[in-house]
């Protein structure tokens, strides 16, 4: 979409103020376990698909075979890239290719997705969960991978 195709109700949208970010200091990069959070709406099969405006997120297996789903509901949204190499919006290889050299300590087993284009207020009290269950699962980095 060029800028100028964009109405004037999104351009005026309010952005949201969560306030000052908490930080802490997760460790040399070597030690570190890192999973991907994604806003392109991703899914395994057998998943429920997101609607359109959805503020939950889905839980990416990494050790699953299902196929990874692509279920971004926006008729802006180019799936091309990601049906050529998922790694486009879901880098799990090149996240394993940097644990098996050494680079970061492991990559975690459950990656997440959420779906863009969605109000982030809205998204805000599954994202506060979320973190809580990263935390809970020893991930002291995520790769965020905006679409």
């Amino acid at each position: 979409m060029r800028a100028e195709d964009v109405p004037e109700t999104l351009l005026n949208l309010p952005c949201p103020d969560f306030g000052a970010p908490s930080r802490a200091d997760p460790g040399p990069v070597s030690e570190r376990r890192v999973a991907i959070v994604s806003t392109a709406g991703l899914m395994q099969r057998g998943d429920t698909p997101f609607d359109f405006g959805a503020a939950d997120y889905r839980i990416i297996d990494a050790e699953s075979d299902a196929d990874l789903l692509m279920t971004h509901v926006s008729t802006n949204f180019d799936r091309t890239g990601f049906l050529q190499d998922t790694e486009v919006v879901f880098p799990l290889g090149g996240l394993r290719q940097l644990a098996t050299e050494g680079l970061i300590g492991s990559v975690a087993r459950f990656h997440y997705a959420f779906m863009g284009a969605t109000d982030p207020t809205a998204l805000e009290p599954a994202a506060r969960q979320l973190a809580r269950n990263l935390q809970g699962e020893g991930t002291n980095v995520v790769l965020l991978v905006p679409v």
